[in-house]
């Protein structure tokens, strides 16, 4: 009678493992987290900004032209590591905001007077409260806003790599036709 208990645990393991397996291989990309802002109004931005830069506004959001809105700050390495593909964007004529959060003025603005600005417009966030509002957990996270103000899509982690290849680019191409 004992002898089949033995069979208990490798049999949960296998059933364990199947069930991981399953998971892992469903297609979702763990990135593609579902966003309650695609197809609404973009929240508010905030109303502080640094020294010598045009401040961000809401109105921003809703001339009418395709606005990339990137959340970022100094102290992150993956956004330092996006920067060089927000200034292409920029170049490019892509209308590219930032809302920089958690961080300190000073250190904002070096960060951007070193690596170059790319944003056409700022606003800070330097408490953390208005990326609450976005549904921004770390930076960097960005979102393409239509002309009139409405979330197409939100990508979070760095614009670099296959991910941002595959998922961003084509997004933000389509947004642009």
């Amino acid at each position: 009678m004992a002898k089949w208990l033995l069979a208990v645990p490798p049999l949960v393991f296998a059933g364990l493992a199947a069930m991981f397996l399953v998971k892992m291989e469903d297609g979702r990309n763990p990135q593609d987290l579902p966003s309650t802002f695609i197809g609404r109004s973009a929240p508010a931005v905030p109303a502080t900004g640094l020294p010598g830069i045009a401040q961000l506004t809401d109105a921003d959001l809703r001339k009418g032209e395709v606005t990339v809105v990137n959340f970022w700050a100094s102290w992150c390495p993956p956004c330092r590591a996006e920067h060089p593909v927000l200034k292409e964007m920029q170049a490019k004529g892509i209308r590219v905001a930032g809302i920089n959060m958690m961080d300190k003025e000073g250190d904002a603005s070096a960060y951007l007077a070193e690596g170059g600005n790319p944003f056409f417009a700022l606003a800070t966030d330097p408490k953390g409260r208005n990326r609450v509002d976005w549904g921004v957990t770390n930076p960097p996270e960005t979102f393409i806003i239509g002309g009139d103000g409405t979330v197409l899509f939100k990508f979070i982690g760095p614009l670099v790599g296959t991910d941002y290849e595959n998922r961003f680019v084509p997004a933000l191409a389509e947004a642009l036709k």
